[in-house]
This record gives structure tokens, C-alpha cells and sequence, in this order.
């Protein structure tokens, strides 16, 4: 093993809080479901990637800029996601199940994703492909930074809404004792609905940022599984802010173990980081 220069070593950082601020805003969704719907929802993933193909298909054939997809996509996901929650809601089904119905759709939409735009790999060129600036010695690239910001600013923005506003409030006492909410009049059929629906939006948003920076295949859905569950469980389940922060500690840390020893240990230090995190306190997550 060698050590990297410290110019290798900025740019492994650098690198790292971009790809974990997109592990932050793919969590951000799965996490308030999770955390505030009791629903482990692994449609995320497939939402995820059908926005992304959806950003591809609009940018190649349309000829839109990527960026109206954040306009156009998620209002559609939206109602995506308080559709999926009514059918949820309306069978009753308990978080196990809502883990097995939601892989299933998962699976469903790989398929559909595969069938239009098949296996092969698909890379969204725009203006911003090749964009970046130089910040001293660090090369900083525009699609990532649109990530970072879209991340922070998202993140932020529900951390204040959960915290300052009246809507907030009842969400997190839906979350914390449902009947004793509901016996105080919060309609907690509304805002599920509506909670299911932004994650949904929010999953639109990540796929847009993830078009923007990957090459896609229907195969890598289930690849950011695991990378997304441990920042979701290191940030908090619920959290708004828990799960950008958590990201983008696990996103730095696979990139100096890149830098420093190999590629494939990265995933290693990110789940070992989890285990401990989850020995030490195992009861807040």
C-alpha cells in the first residue's frame, strides 16, 4: 500500500462528499418513509432509476436540458407515490410486506426499464457532461456540484419544514403515536398520502441527478441498495438531515480507502462503519 499525494488525497475527499450527497438524497426519501410511514420502501430504487432513464430519454430524444426534469418528473412520481400509498393503505400492509410488495415492483420496473431501453448502457451527453472548474489544484465538476446543492438545499429545506411549520409537527406526532395524533384531529390518511408522494418526487430528483453523472443499466438498481440502507441507518430513520450527513461520511470514506488502498475495499470500511455505528447504538436507528 502507498500513500497518495495530498492532491490525490483532496480530490479522493472531494469526490467522496459528492457521491455521498447523492447517497444522502436517495436516502432523504427512503429514510422519511421508513421512518414516518413505517414502510420499507425498495420501489425507491426502481423510482429512482426510471427517472434517471426518463431525464436520458428526454435529454437524447426531446432534446430538453436535463435540469426541466426536475420540473417535469417529479409532480408525476408524485401522484405515483400517493397512489402506491393508497393501495398500501388500503390492504393494510404491514412493514414486512411492504418490503416484499415494494421489491416485487422493483423487479417489475427493471423489467419495463429493460424492455424500452433494453440492457445496454445508456449515458445522458448534455452541456453539463463535460463541465468543471479548477479550484486550486481540484477539479470540481459541475454535474456533481448541481447534486451537492440540490442535496443540501432539499435536505435543509424539509429539516425546516419538519421542525418549524404546523405540517411538520403532525407528521412527526403521526409518526411517533398514530391514534393519540388522530384522536387530536391530524388526518393521518392526507399526509401519508402527501409524505408518499414527495418521496416519490424526491426519488424523480435523484434520478435526474444520477443520469447526470452515470452511465445507466437496469442491473445497477439493486447495486445502490446496500450503500443507501447504511447511510439510512447511520443518519436516523425520519431524519431529514441524518442521511446527507451519513452519505457523505460513507462517500468519503470509500473514496480515501480508493485512493489509499484499493477499489475493493471500500465497501468494506462503509458496512464496517455501519456495524459499529449500529453495536454502539443499537437502539437509535
Amino acid at each position: 500500500m502507498t500513500l497518495p499525494s495530498l492532491n490525490l488525497l483532496m480530490q479522493s475527499i472531494l469526490s467522496g462528499i459528492f457521491i455521498g450527497s447523492l447517497y444522502g438524497l436517495i436516502g432523504l426519501g427512503l429514510g422519511l418513509t421508513w421512518g414516518l410511514l413505517r414502510q420499507i420502501n425498495l420501489s425507491h430504487f426502481g423510482l429512482l432509476f426510471l427517472g434517471a432513464y426518463l431525464s436520458y430519454q428526454m435529454a437524447t430524444v426531446g432534446q430538453i436540458d436535463p435540469l426541466w426534469g426536475l420540473l417535469i418528473l417529479p409532480p408525476f412520481f408524485f401522484l405515483f407515490g400517493m397512489g402506491m400509498q393508497w393501495v398500501l393503505s388500503r390492504f393494510a400492509i404491514t412493514p414486512f410486506n411492504s418490503l416484499l410488495l415494494t421489491f416485487g415492483l422493483t423487479v417489475v420496473i427493471e423489467s419495463i426499464i429493460q424492455a424500452i431501453w433494453t440492457a445496454d448502457f445508456r449515458r445522458l451527453e448534455s452541456a453539463y457532461s463535460g463541465m468543471k472548474f479548477k479550484v486550486g489544484s481540484l477539479f470540481v465538476p459541475v454535474p456533481e456540484l448541481i447534486t451537492l446543492g440540490l442535496s443540501v438545499g432539499i435536505a435543509l429545506a424539509i429539516w425546516a419544514v419538519m421542525r418549524y411549520t404546523d405540517l411538520g409537527k403532525a407528521l412527526r406526532a403521526m409518526a411517533e403515536d398514530g391514534p393519540i395524533a388522530a384522536a387530536f384531529g391530524i388526518n393521518q390518511k392526507a399526509l401519508s398520502l402527501l409524505l408518499a408522494g414527495l418521496c416519490a418526487a424526491l426519488a424523480a430528483v435523484a434520478g435526474v441527478c444520477v443520469a447526470l453523472t452515470f452511465a445507466l443499466t437496469p442491473s445497477q438498481i439493486f447495486s445502490w441498495v446496500g450503500v443507501v440502507f447504511a447511510a439510512v441507518m447511520l443518519g436516523g430513520l425520519g431524519s431529514p438531515l441524518g442521511p446527507l450527513v451519513a452519505g457523505i461520511l460513507i462517500g468519503v470514506s470509500e473514496a480515501v480507502t480508493m485512493a489509499v488502498a484499493s477499489p475493493s475495499w471500500a465497501p468494506i470500511v462503509s458496512f464496517s462503519l455501519l456495524i459499529f455505528m449500529l453495536l454502539l447504538r443499537p437502539g437509535k436507528s
